[in-house]
């Protein structure tokens, strides 16, 4: 957990100075930072450092962060925690407006975005001593910075709503102003993304020789699309989409399985991607994150001493007959690592007494998934082969990249909107739909509809980023959300703001804290 403050302080620092490594594509931290008052800004080719550090900051997102964006949705259950019952009580939607995770998500969330300014702040006085073409690149930088800016915004209103728009490194006069609303915070992230896209490089981001899975237009194109959807123009992220579309330069991974390990790293599927690695050494620095709160505990694995995970996360049994149902069998295997307890569990249905014959507790890379006492599966998608870890290094899925957005959800936003009314260019809806099913080994639909187009979504995109749970508020389908004992109303869409913020803010005093 990163210890940012909003409200304490303000960075003035340029946060962590990176080097690319051209040998593993990765970002690697330097030791020590670097005041803002010594840099010398006629060096103007230390200018990207401003940029890489904006990626670091990206990059190093608290372990927490991912798993409270995911767990309510009905894909996606918590473990049984212990010492983090609040989080279980949340996937619940039993609200703890004093529980760590919820301030830390927001604490996280806008020093990270103070941070971002501060690199943007630098980029500019750099910018003061270039010539036309390092203005150039200074202004795309800066809109490399303001995508990365808004996909946090992006996260912020989605969990609470009415929020803070921050585009300074001293936010006091923006914080006095209030929140603004969810719709208002949308519309700024459309507009931020169309000055942004013109500025950024015409490619796919593993298509960057400068910055490998850096940051495109075809980013901003994106994000542009997922705020239309939240405000529901669906006619807005159509064109968004069919924009990325349209530019041909997309393409699903065909292993739908390899995707989410090392091989299916910085794919041409990739929009969004953050990057980790050990640089290939057994020895020396790491830039990881902590994968193990999805991680199975106890496993046996393939390669000797590779460490397990703690159990925070599994997959929902609602999720696994969805699929079983469907005849899905490459998503499925991809998305579930399952225990002996947990196959037994669904075979007491007897609906599901006889199962693929994938449905075992060894993946097809060798590792065992024995039984453990806080789930009964656990997430494929965020598992790494211990296989695939670099020789000596043991960390649960140490090194993995972390996909964001990547081109299926944008074909299957795209195919949405035009189930929703909007016109498309280029493509068909059931053409967009087709190609995701086509590679996890369905056959064709015709004529979708926008019921077709979310159970797809579902099937596709299960236990990232919290989409499905998104998806599901924002169409007021809350029979969904109520599964498995659970019963969701609207008045549990948005968490409560944390008390630690109502304490020191009282701007957000009125808002959604009574949920």
């Amino acid at each position: 957990m990163k210890n940012n403050n909003l409200l304490y302080s303000i960075i003035f620092v340029l946060g962590a100075i990176l080097v690319f490594q051209s040998c593993s594509d990765k970002f690697e931290d330097i030791e020590g930072q670097l005041n803002a008052d010594d840099l010398d800004y006629s060096a103007t080719e230390d200018m990207v450092q401003a940029l890489i550090g904006s990626y670091y900051i990206l990059a190093t997102r608290g372990w927490e962060e991912p798993l409270l964006l995911s767990v309510r949705g009905d894909d996606v259950n918590a473990g049984g925690l212990g010492d983090q019952q609040p989080f279980a009580d949340t996937d619940n939607f039993v609200y703890d407006q004093g529980y760590w995770m919820y301030n830390s998500l927001w604490n996280i969330h806008y020093g990270d975005i103070v941070q971002l300014n501060t690199e943007i702040d630098l980029i500019e006085n750099f910018k003061d001593f270039a010539d036309e073409s390092e203005k150039a690149k200074a202004d795309q930088y800066i809109a490399e910075i303001k995508v990365m800016r808004a996909w946090l915004h992006f996260n912020l209103a989605r969990v609470w709503s009415d929020v803070f728009i921050i585009e300074s490194t001293q936010p006091d006069s923006e914080i006095a102003n209030g929140p603004a609303s969810k719709q208002e915070i949308m519309q700024f992230i459309a507009d931020q993304m169309d000055e942004a896209i013109p500025l950024l490089p015409d490619m796919r981001p593993n298509e960057r020789t400068d910055i490998p899975g850096g940051i495109t237009r075809y980013t901003a194109y994106a994000l542009k699309a997922m705020a239309y959807m939240e405000l529901e123009d669906y006619q807005g992220m159509a064109d968004a989409c069919a924009a990325i579309i349209n530019s041909n330069k997309f393409s699903l991974y065909p292993d739908f399985y390899n995707l989410f390990k090392k091989p299916g790293e910085l794919s041409d599927e990739s929009i969004l991607e953050l990057q980790f690695s050990d640089y290939g050494s057994s020895t020396g620095d790491t830039f990881y994150h902590l994968y193990a709160p999805f991680g199975p505990q106890g496993w046996t694995p393939s390669r000797e001493n590779a460490s397990d995970g703690w159990g925070f996360f599994e997959p929902s049994m609602k999720f696994i007959k969805f699929m079983l149902d469907r005849g899905e069998n490459v998503r499925l295997e991809t998305s579930v690592l399952w225990t002996d307890r947990g196959i037994t569990e669904l075979q007491t249905d007897p609906n599901y007494a006889v199962l693929p014959s994938f449905v075992n507790n060894t993946t097809r890379d060798g590792d065992v998934i024995n039984d453990y006492t806080r789930a009964l599966f656990a997430s494929g998608k965020h598992y790494l082969p211990s296989v695939q870890l670099t020789d000596q290094r043991n960390d649960y899925g140490g090194g993995k990249n972390m996909i964001v957005i990547r081109y299926a959800e944008i074909l299957l936003m795209y195919a949405e909107a035009l189930t929703r009314g909007a016109s498309g260019s280029g493509m068909t809806a059931d053409q967009a739909v087709n190609l995701v099913r086509t590679r996890a080994g369905m056959p064709a639909l015709s004529s979708v509809s926008s019921s077709d187009v979310m159970d797809e979504k579902f099937a596709e995109l299960a236990m990232e980023w919290g989409i499905r749970y998104y998806d599901m508020i924002r169409l007021d389908n809350y029979s969904e959300l109520s599964y498995d004992g659970r019963t969701f109303t609207a008045d549990k869409e948005l968490l409560p703001y944390p008390q630690a913020q109502l304490d020191a803010l009282p701007t957000l005093g009125g808002g959604n804290d009574d949920n």
